[in-house]
């Protein structure tokens, strides 16, 4: 690794959030080609700021990023070249940052065709912490509260389809990785929980004074605001790319279907059976890779005569 690094005109530190201080603090002591540029592709951003501005490297430039697209994939294996396409990718120059040495890596990460935002690493931490990493806490949290419900109540669990799962799936996220991004960010975190606790308390405080208004003007105002977001910009949170369909209880649908995805050249990444009983309706769920694949499947069933939910 040394030898590499050593002859390198640009270092990325792709490695977990809790292993990055101890790979900088490898590469601080090594002869850096003058004018080396070192970046990352972590979450979190003070804290390895603050390792980088600790250390230092009398050749090398530090200048921290945060490329906010991903898929539930890993490995090698799940490599693609438009994995940033579109997404934002976040730098975190320091004030002392060469105007020159962020400029060299804009130039080079355009090529992954994201879009370059640059912040103060603090800031960052409290944005991407509000919307990433509370929803996963909140999310863990309140599977974890139906999980309790159902050690007495089993109809939890099997009532918990469609709609439960969908809004609570990045409850599924990889602990370890978690783990170490909130501990990271845990004073950020902190103090959004404390905002949390505030905005569940104005809910209970409206309910038990049946404040049938405020429920509806808290409803209407967070309404609002999300149809403000962009649909179709990649993300801290995964977008989902999905359709249901209600099908018949008939011998070889659901083969017929996959099959005339397919000779239409429509990736299918997974195929799920929600509801399947005698006389009753399946629900068909169908995942698919990219947007542009979900609008041509649902363009194309609705050619074969079945209508397409999100």
């Amino acid at each position: 690794m040394r030898e590499a690094a050593e002859q390198a005109d640009f270092i990325f530190l792709c490695v977990p959030v809790g292993e990055l201080e101890s790979y900088l603090e490898q590469i601080a002591g090594f002869d850096l080609k003058p004018g080396c540029i070192i970046s990352d592709v972590g979450s979190t951003k003070a804290s390895i700021a603050a390792c980088a501005r600790k250390l230092g490297n009398r050749n090398a430039v530090f200048i921290g990023g945060h490329p906010m697209a991903g898929s539930e994939r890993t490995g090698v294996e799940a490599a693609t070249s438009i994995l940033f396409e579109n997404a934002f990718y976040v730098l975190t120059p320091e004030p002392s940052t060469p105007p020159e040495a962020l400029t060299r890596l804009t130039d080079l990460l355009k090529h992954t065709r994201a879009h370059i935002v640059t912040v103060d690493a603090e800031k960052h931490d409290e944005i991407v912490g509000a919307i990433s990493h509370l929803p996963h806490i909140i999310a863990v949290a309140l599977v974890n509260q139906i999980r309790r419900y159902n050690e007495q109540n089993g109809l939890y669990e099997l009532l918990a389809a469609g709609g439960f799962r969908d809004i609570t799936r990045i409850a599924s996220s990889d602990p370890a990785l978690w783990r170490d991004i909130l501990i990271h960010n845990r004073e950020v975190l902190l103090r959004l929980m404390r905002d949390w606790n505030e905005e569940t308390g104005r809910f209970i405080r409206m309910l038990e004074q049946a404040d049938a208004a405020g429920i509806e003007e808290a409803f209407r105002m967070s309404g609002e605001f999300r149809s403000r977001l962009p649909e179709r910009r990649k993300g801290m949170i995964h977008s989902i790319y999905e359709c249901y369909i209600d099908v018949p209880d008939h011998p070889g649908i659901i083969g017929r279907i996959a099959t005339e995805l397919g000779n239409r050249h429509i990736n299918l990444s997974n195929l799920q059976i929600i509801e399947s009983r005698e006389e009753v309706p399946g629900v068909l769920r169908l995942s698919f890779r990219t947007q542009e694949d979900l609008d041509h499947a649902i363009a194309s069933l609705k050619e074969l005569g079945y209508t397409a939910r999100y």
